[in-house]
């Protein structure tokens, strides 16, 4: 799945979620996937904004996520996938993926 279509099916899905009062940032690699939660709606964007929880991972992680084929929290056990910051926002991204 490329970061395009990556971004695309984030920003589908953050607008069928209420927003959640913080920014949250998906860092795969040199693209940075933004989504603004703090407003009325949520805004997904390319910014590299300060974020109240940030997510690395690659794009064949967040792929395999969303395919169901990756247990998240085995992802995040085994190190494929790093969170800094708020770890009650990180459990909100079941939600967006």
């Amino acid at each position: 799945m490329s970061i395009e279509s990556i971004f695309s099916a984030i920003t589908t899905q953050a607008a069928n979620v209420a927003p959640f009062g913080a920014k949250l940032k998906f860092v795969m690699g040199d693209d940075i996937i933004l989504i603004d939660g703090t407003g009325e709606s949520n805004v997904v964007s390319n910014e590299d904004a300060e974020a109240g929880c940030t997510i690395t991972m690659d794009a064949d992680t967040f792929t395999q996520l969303k395919s169901g084929g990756l247990n998240p929290m085995m992802a995040v056990m085994s190190g494929k996938i790093k969170i800094k910051g708020d770890m009650g926002l990180a459990m909100k991204l079941q939600a967006l993926i």
